[in-house]
């Protein structure tokens, strides 16, 4: 999962990044309001974690600009916990859930699974296609009744493909979203990761899961190919 957070206090961004990170997020940060609402305008995220009080544009103009341009980016604002008229404020503009500071990083993560799967249309913590399944909040996935184990990236790549199965995802919205970092375009880094999931989980000849679509990328059938 892809998250943007925009938040101005440096000790705070790098609490919330190294614990998203530890969890296996994508994280981009941002420490100002003008670069916050340009990333969240043009860029793709599952989640926007963000700050009310910013430098340059503040975190509710960002969230009406938002709103305003029809981009239902997921946001979770971060508030005082004085602060009522803007939680309130921020509500009524379309934030999909508040966290007032201090907080525990459990729930901060608890808070964005929810708001990831509302969006996804998917209200439970269980995905499963075909024998696989996987668990979005212990991150257990099993096969059948075997456990899989998969690294931080496998994982993360097969959850992406499972939250939209048909959707064909071209190798650049791939490394976006599972590995976030500037690359280089002709890295095979992809390829390789598929066929290490694909030797975990998709070893039925009889109902194939990940679907090579050739000269574009990867999708995942909806109840596996036979």
């Amino acid at each position: 999962m892809k998250v943007l957070l925009v938040e101005d206090d440096r000790k705070i961004l790098s609490f919330i990044k190294k614990g998203l990170k530890e969890q296996g997020f994508v994280v981009e940060t941002c420490e100002n309001g003008d670069d916050g609402y340009k990333l969240a305008s043009e860029q793709a995220y599952d989640v926007l974690v963000l700050d009310i009080m910013l430098p340059g544009r503040d975190g509710l103009s960002i969230l009406r600009g938002l709103r305003e341009k029809k981009i239902n980016l997921p946001v979770i604002l971060l508030t005082a916990r004085s602060a009522l008229q803007e939680r309130v404020e921020g509500l009524n503009l379309g934030a999909d859930d508040y966290l007032n500071k201090p907080f525990y990083m459990e729930e901060l993560l608890a808070r964005i699974n929810a708001v990831a799967r509302r969006a996804s249309g998917d209200q439970l913590s269980l995905m499963q296609i075909g024998t696989l399944t996987v668990n979005l909040i212990t991150r257990e996935v099993k096969l059948g009744k075997e456990k899989v184990e998969l690294t931080v990236r496998e994982f993360n790549l097969l959850e992406l493909l499972m939250r939209s199965p048909g959707r064909v995802f071209t190798r650049t919205q791939i490394l976006e979203h599972v590995w976030g970092y500037d690359f280089d375009p002709q890295t095979n880094v992809v390829d390789v990761y598929v066929r290490r999931l694909r030797s975990k989980v998709d070893i039925n000849p009889d109902a194939q899961l990940i679907e090579t679509v050739r000269g574009v990328g990867y999708r995942m059938f909806k109840s596996g190919k036979e």
